[in-house]
């Protein structure tokens, strides 16, 4: 497989994700998260994104961007639990493009 360019990079990264889900838990870390379940692959999102704030905090971007990739990874693994594509995200956020945040957040209630 050719490397993605830096536009398709999510969804190789989610496609690789879905393909681990079938993988031995022994030889695949994807795979190991998977096996302990939902309340694993949660206490990683959470603990990525608690590692984000401390490095936005620490002012290191090198780390912040390690960080997020992290983050950003983990989020996928939650994404690829529930069989939701990031075309899904993509929407939604494409949906908001051109809203502000507040008048946004209003038309949740």
């Amino acid at each position: 497989m050719a490397e993605p360019n830096q536009q398709q990079i999510i969804e190789a990264l989610y496609q690789v994700v879905q393909e681990r889900k079938k993988e031995s838990p022994d030889h695949s870390y994807v795979a190991s998260l998977y096996a302990k379940g939902l309340d694993k692959i949660l206490g990683k999102v959470g603990e990525e994104a608690t590692e984000v704030a401390i490095a936005g905090k620490g002012g290191d971007a090198g780390e912040l961007v390690s960080e997020l990739a992290d983050l950003w990874f983990h989020t996928l693994v939650l994404m690829a639990w529930y069989d939701l594509p990031p075309e899904r995200v993509y929407a939604e956020l494409s949906r908001r493009f051109g809203l502000s945040g507040l008048v946004e957040k209003a038309n949740r209630d």
